[in-house]
């Protein structure tokens, strides 16, 4: 098997920075451990995946329970305002104190 560089070029550097040219080949048992580890790789990135859909999802309904409950609140408060008299209004202290 030929290697070659990620934009096409025929040589890349191995490990110990030396070039390795086209007709470098690897083993199977190096191309064997490598596909094992990007599958281990993939299989953690789909995990973590589907972890932060789950809480993307939870985190969506918590803000909606919670507008729900805050129009809930105001629609109580706006109830008890409606239901209760208005306050009298202040003294005026340009009037003399009321005799009571």
């Amino acid at each position: 098997m030929r290697m070659s560089g990620p934009n096409g070029d025929p040589n890349i550097a191995g490990d110990d920075g030396a070039l390795l040219t086209a007709e470098d080949e690897f083993n199977e048992e190096e191309y064997a451990a490598i596909n094992s580890m990007l599958d281990q790789i993939n299989s953690c990135l789909d995990d973590l995946e589907e972890r932060n859909d789950a809480l993307n999802g939870k985190l969506h309904e918590l803000l909606e329970s919670n507008r729900q409950a805050r129009q809930e609140f105001r629609a109580q408060l706006n109830e008890s305002d409606q239901k209760r008299p208005p306050p009298p209004p202040p003294p005026n202290e340009d009037s003399p104190p009321s005799q009571a």
